[in-house]
């Protein structure tokens, strides 16, 4: 009984109706990532309301700053993901448990070090950002209290990971669900009654992860093998750690260095003054749901073609690829053209005042119109790292994308007819389609490299690492 239960929630990637199964795959984990920005939306929301202008631009201004530190480790969880889908794929039992145990291990050594330097660095930080003067005392205040809990955030991440290798996205949001709820219901009693502020809504969050780590390391514990995680094995093995590192690193660090050049960028947009801060922070955690909706298919492209890749389905990968971006268009245009309808209507619920929310329309009209090609770009990104090349959209990345934005800033933006958020905001559109573009020819080049190197092996499976 408990074994077919268990397989209900793995999903065989390697054969059978794509389509359906990538949406199967793909829809729980948009669910997922939307209720985990729903904890930032009721942080966000909650202050906006009932602390003040300042604490929505407290907690809003945080943002790039949290990505900038955590994206090192979220990159290490891909890698966590891509080795455990691939030794899955192969049906390599002892090499999935011993990915499992690590990884887990690695989120736990992830969040030590992220609470360590969170708490030591971040107010350094928020004054290089050029932070407001009226924001950055509550926006250090945040931080701190955010992360005492980021160890829980790393080993939900780590464990969700593992879970996304076999086809698992149900649980994962079962798990964030319950913890969302609570969230938004002690965001209320924080900042309401016991007038906590910004405090108040880090603590919740905390709190919440908490509640959503125990839940997947307790799933874990109750899988068969070789997904099983017993806690006594809980170390790092050397050989799949340096797997992990070979796929996570890159992602990492190209995880970094968009946010290193989005923090340049908020701090360029924290020069405009608080009023704009607060639109910009409002808009931006709108037009997150677009982009977690999206990205879905980015975590769908790599497990599906790790998958793939290890039981040696070559032929399969150009076509989930595929479906990938047409899945990603359809989701982009629609979700985008409706934040961009009822803008006004959405902005309304982060604050009252009209120019807040005026400053929210122009980052919504300027960004979130072409989020389509953000998905786009980072589907592609997804399929070459899914078959083990992650090094190459790492550095197609940081040249298309980063590279453009600083150029721009420190070029057209300095233009004194151009020096206005407007200019700001362009600065991404333009990055995704021309990185979009590198990264569609590589992935060209690289698919067509991988056929040839493998075509008439007789053992797909033992594909090298």
């Amino acid at each position: 009984m408990k074994k077919e239960k268990t397989k209900t929630y793995e999903i065989d990637m390697t054969s059978g109706p794509l389509l359906k199964k990538m949406l199967v795959f793909a829809v729980p984990l948009m669910g997922s990532s939307i209720l985990q920005l729903l904890f930032n939306a009721a942080d966000i929301i909650v202050v906006g309301r009932f602390a003040g202008d300042n604490s929505l631009a407290a907690v809003g201004s945080t943002s790039a700053l949290i990505n900038l530190m955590v994206n090192l480790f979220v990159g290490l969880s891909v890698g966590a993901n891509v080795i455990t889908a691939k030794y899955f794929g192969a049906r390599k039992n002892n090499d999935i448990s011993a990915a499992v145990h690590t990884s887990i291990t690695i989120g736990i050594y992830s969040g030590i070090i992220l609470t360590v330097a969170g708490i030591a660095g971040a107010r350094k930080i928020l004054v290089w950002m050029q932070t407001p003067e009226e924001v950055i005392g509550l926006a250090s205040l945040y931080l701190r209290v955010y992360f005492l809990g980021i160890t829980a955030t790393m080993v939900y991440n780590f464990g969700s990971a593992v879970l996304r290798a076999v086809g698992d996205t149900k649980r994962p949001l079962y798990y964030l669900f319950l913890s969302g709820v609570i969230n938004v219901i002690l965001n209320l009693i924080f900042v309401i009654p016991l007038k906590l502020d910004v405090a108040g809504v880090a603590l919740a969050t905390s709190i919440s992860q908490c509640i959503a780590a125990f839940l997947v390391i307790r799933c874990l514990m109750n899988e068969k093998e070789p997904m099983r995680l017993n806690l006594r094995k809980l170390r790092i093995d050397a050989s799949h750690f340096g797997r992990i590192l070979r796929i996570g690193l890159p992602a990492g660090f190209q995880g970094i260095l968009f946010s290193f050049s989005n923090v340049i960028i908020q701090s360029s947009v924290n020069s405009f003054g608080a009023v704009i801060v607060a639109g910009n922070s409002a808009g931006m955690n709108i037009e997150g749901f677009v982009y977690v909706a999206m990205n879905a298919f980015y975590q769908t492209a790599i497990s599906f073609c790790s998958q793939n890749y290890g039981s040696g389905n070559l032929k399969r990968i150009r076509k989930i690829t595929v479906t990938a971006q047409l899945c990603v268009i359809a989701v982009g245009i629609i979700s985008s053209n409706l934040v961009i309808l009822f803008s006004r209507e959405l902005l309304s619920f982060y604050t009252s005042n009209p120019d807040v929310i005026d400053a929210g329309v122009v980052r919504l009209s300027y960004v979130v119109r072409w989020y389509a090609l953000c998905g786009m770009m980072e589907v592609m990104v997804g399929a070459l790292r899914g078959i083990g090349y992650s090094i190459l959209p790492m550095i197609v990345s940081l040249i298309g994308a980063c590279g453009l934005r600083l150029l721009w800033l420190a070029t057209v933006f300095q233009i004194p007819r151009f020096n206005k958020i407007e200019t700001v905001y362009l600065s991404y559109p333009l990055s995704w389609a021309i990185t979009f573009l590198a990264h569609l020819v590589c992935f060209i080049i690289v698919e067509k490299t991988v056929r040839k190197k493998f075509a008439g092996t007789e053992e797909p499976r033992n594909l090298p690492d």
